[in-house]
């Protein structure tokens, strides 16, 4: 298989690319893999010790657990790999303090991080808003997990779809390239012809093979076109190469169970 980059934005955390000459089985295997495999920090654990705001412990600690924080993967490991045996320690979890008196909004640039590796991606973020005589002091515990146990985890938004071959014949009305919602067709001259710009925006719905009656055919190929957005904790290349690392583990862990069979 081959890879061709689409498009990639480093400043909205967004990748495009075509995976040339692979199988749907393997397209959605690498994306589950980047939303249930991928380990990303999250805050898991809130000690709160005072909270007099508007807001129930709950929905702060909903807040805060849903805040993107920066990841970094060579310094710590997950829990139950680590060392501790998943009982807290410097390399599986980090703390974080947060204290505010109103009146003020609190963000999340507020939060402090014992590892300045470790904090929110957006600090803009607004966790709440505090009255004259409202106080909100709390420690967090941020440590590594993965998709597949809570979406807190989940490093981006990934999906795909299949590029199309598509086959115009020369008896094909004009009036169907006005039926295409993504304008993959258009007209020149007398003729309906495929636009380049706009091949790719195809998501193979048939409405041109529908009102066509047969002037156009539309056929998926064995390339797939990805979008990757990132929520910021990894960038999207550093996400495919954690995805694939990972499906490797996988594969050589069943490997060895396979083996074991006796």
């Amino acid at each position: 298989m081959n890879i061709e980059l689409i498009e990639k934005n480093d400043k909205e955390n967004k990748l495009s690319f075509i995976l040339k000459d692979s199988t749907p089985a393997f397209a959605n295997t690498l994306r589950r893999m980047v939303q249930e495999e991928v380990p990303t920090m999250a805050i898991e654990e809130i000690e709160l010790r005072k909270n007099s705001s508007l807001l129930y412990d709950s929905i702060i600690a909903h807040r805060l657990g849903l805040l993107p924080l920066t990841t970094d993967l060579k310094s710590y490991t997950l829990p139950e790999k680590c060392k501790c045996e998943g009982k807290g320690c410097a390399r599986c979890q980090v703390k974080m303090t947060l204290s505010a008196k109103g009146p003020t909004t609190v963000y999340a640039s507020e939060i402090k991080s014992k590892d300045s590796a470790v904090k929110p991606v957006y600090p803009k973020t607004p966790i709440v808003i505090l009255i004259k005589g409202q106080f909100l002091e709390l420690e967090a515990t941020a440590v590594l997990g993965k998709g597949k146990v809570h979406s807190k985890w989940c490093p981006g938004l990934v999906y795909y779809k299949q590029k199309p071959v598509i086959e115009i014949s020369s008896s094909c009305d004009k009036s169907v390239a006005e039926v295409c919602p993504t304008k993959t067709l258009e007209t020149k001259g007398d003729k309906v012809v495929v636009s380049k710009d706009r091949l790719l925006d195809c998501h193979l719905c048939n409405a041109c093979v529908e009102a066509s009656n047969g002037a156009v055919k539309v056929e998926p190929t064995n390339d797939f076109i990805f979008y990757v957005e990132s929520w910021g904790q990894l960038d999207c290349k550093n996400i495919f190469l954690e995805a694939a690392k990972s499906l490797n583990d996988i594969q050589e862990e069943f490997t060895e169970k396979v083996n074991a069979l006796k």
